[in-house]
């Protein structure tokens, strides 16, 4: 058995923290230490009870000691493997970068990634980056880090803006439900009933806005399958009843965003549909709450995110307090996989965001991107994976150019690059400069406490 340290910042984490120590659990190759680190000690305290109660179950094959650190410094040093799942600020202020913008007809689904959400949060986040990517380069410059907070293109880019040598990749499980849609329409089309990461497929774009151009299972080319299913489908969505969509939240939905939008496009969109809205022209798909039931998919509320956090907290402490057993079960994500396969106990290839090496020849070297990567022995290399189709590149480029902005706001430490960037956004760039002006002047109001860092632009 493999014995490693692991760096879990966030270990408080309520979702991530638990599917990891899960899946730690069920792996018998690997073992060690992982220190949890998280600004709500309690949090890591109780998470690491949970661990070490997962350990102790007959059915764990892991071998894992999980403890509290009490700073960045002790949790890195030593550390081969960095995880970063982090809230920046609190839900609190999410809950007015994503529903104060409602006043002026934009509803936002996610509210992490873009649109205005994207980009406060975004601002929020890049100090603290800051501060864990120089913590990296200064405690553990030669680990490898995995990224799971959003916006993940701006963090991803964050850490190698701040520390350009640092061996960082953000994972993103979003390519794995399409991958399931796909095992679906081969099972449809030729009966083959077959586990949905054995479908090939070419990822390309941004996070939560990538697209496959290219799906395939031995000799069979799903793409042309996938054209008749979306005929077949495109009316009524891939639930079996009508009103089933109302029963997937707060975070399913029945796919018609992503078969319309193969219908007029011709390639497939590899995101959920929640997601994928908010990177597309207002009018498109969020044009109110009736446009928004018709294509059946739900707005995730900031309260449900405080509720599932409450009852996270709760589980916790009656773990803590011996009233509720732990169990143990895999997760579904590959973070586990990419450590074995970078300490050289196997292969994997699977998608990651990583700086733009010419694996999309037609955006800007240089950018995170997401597309799918081998990964070997203390090695991730990006697989080339051509041009990204002319519809998806357009609005592509579009969104690096705000995330360009925001960074340019967080250098020069002035918030007008940030006020330009609202502007530019899809689901924004219909209203007038005097409503973003008011939106941004409102928002950053609210969340002020954590922009300290920014020393003009702030108020117009």
């Amino acid at each position: 058995m493999k014995k490693i340290k692991i760096a879990y910042i966030g270990g408080g984490s309520r979702l991530w923290a638990r599917n990891l120590m899960s899946d730690m659990a069920l792996e018998k190759d690997l073992g060690g230490e992982v220190a949890l680190y998280d600004i709500v000690a309690e949090a890591a305290k109780n998470n690491a009870i949970i661990g070490n109660n997962m350990m102790a179950k007959p059915e764990a094959l892991g071998d894992w000691r999980f403890t509290c650190a009490s700073s960045l410094e002790e949790a890195l040093t030593f550390a081969d493997f960095v995880l970063i799942s982090i809230l920046p600020g609190t839900f609190e202020e999410m809950r007015h970068y994503v529903h104060d913008t409602e006043k002026w007809g934009l509803y936002q689904t996610v509210g992490d990634t873009v649109g205005p959400a994207g980009i406060f949060r975004g601002l929020i986040m890049m100090p603290m980056y800051e501060v864990i990517a120089k913590a990296i380069q200064s405690y553990a410059p030669k680990a490898w880090v995995l990224n799971f907070t959003n916006p993940m293109t701006l963090c991803v880019q964050t850490l190698y803006n701040v520390f350009p040598e640092i061996k960082a990749f953000g994972n993103c499980h979003e390519v794995f439900f399409v991958q399931r849609i796909l095992s679906r329409v081969l099972r449809e089309k030729t009966g083959l009933d077959i586990p949905y990461h054995d479908i090939r497929i070419n990822p390309l774009g941004i996070n939560h806005f990538t697209w496959i151009n290219h799906a395939t299972y031995e000799e069979y080319d799903i793409m042309p399958m996938y054209q008749e299913f979306v005929e077949q489908y495109h009316d009524i969505g891939l639930l079996p009843k009508e009103d089933d969509w109302k029963h997937v939240g707060p975070f399913g939905s029945a796919e018609k965003v992503k078969l319309d939008l193969f219908h007029h496009f011709q390639v497939i969109a590899a995101a959920g549909d929640r997601h994928l809205v908010e990177f597309l022209p207002h009018a498109w798909y969020l044009n109110g709450q009736d446009q928004i039931n018709h294509n059946k998919f739900h707005l995730t509320k900031v309260q449900t995110r405080i509720d599932i956090m409450n009852r996270g907290n709760e589980s916790a402490f009656r773990i803590r307090d011996g009233l509720e057993e732990v169990s143990i079960h895999p997760s579904g994500e590959d973070g586990i996989e990419q450590i074995k396969a970078l300490l050289g106990l196997t292969e994997l290839i699977t998608n990651v965001n990583m700086p733009n090496l010419g694996q999309i020849s037609n955006l800007p070297l240089g950018h995170v991107v997401e597309t799918n990567a081998l990964f070997r022995k203390d090695s991730v290399r990006p697989i080339m994976s051509g041009e990204m189709e002319p519809f998806p590149a357009t609005i592509t480029k579009q969104h690096i150019l705000t995330h360009q902005l925001l960074w340019k706001a967080y250098v020069e430490k002035d918030l007008s690059f940030a006020r330009e960037a609202l502007g530019y956004d899809q689901v924004t760039m219909h209203l007038s400069p005097i409503q973003i002006d008011a939106m941004f002047d409102e928002i950053i109001g609210h969340i002020q406490p954590y922009l300290t860092h920014y020393e003009r632009g702030i108020v117009r």
